[in-house]
């Protein structure tokens, strides 16, 4: 079963996504920070990583620059679902995250491109021949 993990602090919305991914045969991991999430996927190494970006401890720009930066997690591909994200952020661009998808997103779209991600599997982020769909990041 696929191992995925949300880094969400509200838990009203927490509890939604668990409920899509658990219904979709998924094992599913928890946090309510950047910081616990970034222990959690050290720990569990988990095939699919879903941010919020509007944490405490640690937000999801920065939970994203410290998976990036580990080298046991690094390939792991990253999913930011966040309502906090401003048209034309420059960060979106830089981030290294593999889509990104704004609140509110129907489940059917969520639920698809994290199924994309993990057909796609661990990949690199920053070459040209990389998998990742990045060059092209799901926006609804």
């Amino acid at each position: 079963m696929p191992v995925l993990l949300i880094a969400e602090d509200d838990e009203d919305i927490a509890l939604v996504l668990t409920r899509v991914f658990k219904r979709a045969k998924m094992t599913v991991l928890r946090a309510e920070d950047g910081q616990a999430a970034l222990e959690l996927i050290v720990q569990e190494h988990p095939d699919v990583i879903v941010t919020d970006l509007g944490m405490p401890r640690m937000d999801g720009w920065e939970l994203i620059a410290a998976v990036r930066a580990h080298p046991e997690v690094s390939l792991t591909p990253i999913v930011i679902l966040s309502g906090h994200l401003r048209p034309g952020d420059p960060r979106a661009g830089s981030a290294q995250c593999c889509a990104i998808l704004l609140k509110p997103c129907p489940n059917d779209q969520l639920l698809a491109t994290v199924q994309e991600l993990l057909a796609i599997g661990p990949h690199e982020h920053d070459s040209s021949d990389s998998p990742c769909p990045a060059e092209m990041p799901v926006s609804v």
